[in-house]
């Protein structure tokens, strides 16, 4: 007998072992409770797809409302800077307005006083011219009568 004819009976012996053992049921369950682990996994692993593709989509949705109401804000703080800047031209004009009108008062005011000084110094002027005159063509109380005369003329022309 040659050692190929035990190393038959062996290998049968060994094989007839591991049914008696019944090691093809054990490796069998071993093997379905793994699929059966691996199935387990990839329908969580789908679950959690599903799952993060819902959340992706309302990321999205809400990062395209973030857009919007930024675009809005935008678009409403351009309104209110219009409003503002329309505002302020406004109210500069009519403070320009308002500081030409006092200062054409003021104008105004000034040309009456220099009119009412100028009146006065011609009177001031031709009262004492007159008395000049009368004082070196007339004396006594006919000077003084054409004297007190011509200042009341002069002073009702001019006032």
């Amino acid at each position: 007998m040659d050692a190929t004819f035990w190393a038959l009976v062996a290998l049968v012996l060994f094989i007839g072992l591991l049914i008696y053992l019944n090691v093809h049921s054990k490796v069998g369950s071993s093997l379905d409770e793994r699929a059966d682990k691996i199935k387990q996994d990839l329908d969580e692993a789908r679950r959690l797809r599903e799952e993060a593709q819902e959340m992706l989509a309302e990321y999205q949705r809400k990062r395209k409302e973030a857009e919007k109401e930024a675009e809005d804000i935008i678009a409403s703080a351009k309104r209110e800077a219009q409003a503002i800047e329309k505002e302020a031209r406004e109210k500069t004009e009519e403070f320009v307005k308002r500081r030409n009108a006092l200062a054409e008062q003021k104008i105004k005011q000034a040309q009456s006083e220099a009119v009412a000084e100028v009146r006065s110094a011609a009177v001031d002027i031709a009262v004492n011219a007159a008395s000049k005159v009368i004082d070196d063509k007339a004396s006594g109380e006919v000077a003084d009568k054409l004297i007190k005369d011509s200042i009341a003329q002069v002073k009702a022309k001019l006032g």
